[in-house]
């Protein structure tokens, strides 16, 4: 059960949408710049719009926010694997599949299915050919708002090595 309604801030592409259960964040979504604001009204819900607004003015900013990760046991370690990604450097789909003895696709769907993007940071991982897609999307706003995140951090992409 979501202890608050849906926290909206304004970020630097556009609003998230946050909730919080039980002092666990436990969704993030991209919304556009037209959805009204909502400011949180618990201290963890000032603690997590506090974080996120650390992290888009320092790209450094190690999140110690605890989450709720709800999703399969191979979702699961998918997204711990990303949280291993530093800030300023990418991954293939390739690459990580092979660290987690997968497939590149099986990857792709647990990215697709991270419920906290930006804190766990599923925009870390690359295309072998390119930035590959976001949120489901391969264009569009989703992938503008991955190349606005890896911009900000500077990225620099590892390439699969054959």
């Amino acid at each position: 059960m979501i202890t608050e309604l849906p926290i909206v801030i304004q970020a630097p592409f556009g609003c998230l949408g946050i909730r919080v259960n039980n002092d666990m964040v436990c969704g993030i979504d991209f919304l556009t710049q037209r959805t009204k604001l909502r400011a949180p009204r618990t201290g963890f819900a000032r603690q997590v719009v506090g974080e996120l607004e650390h992290y888009f003015s320092d790209p450094e900013h190690q999140f110690s926010l605890p989450v709720q990760l709800a999703g399969t046991v191979f979702q699961q370690r998918v997204w711990r694997a990303l949280q291993t990604i530093p800030s300023g450097t990418t991954c293939t789909y390739g690459e990580l599949a092979r660290r987690l003895d997968s497939s590149a696709r099986a990857v792709g769907n647990a990215c697709r299915a991270n419920p906290v993007p930006v804190i766990v940071p599923c925009h870390r991982v690359v295309a072998a050919s390119g930035i590959g897609g976001f949120s489901g999307s391969v264009k569009g706003r989703p992938v503008i708002t991955k190349q606005w995140l890896l911009t900000h951090e500077s990225a620099h992409c590892v390439q699969d090595v054959v």
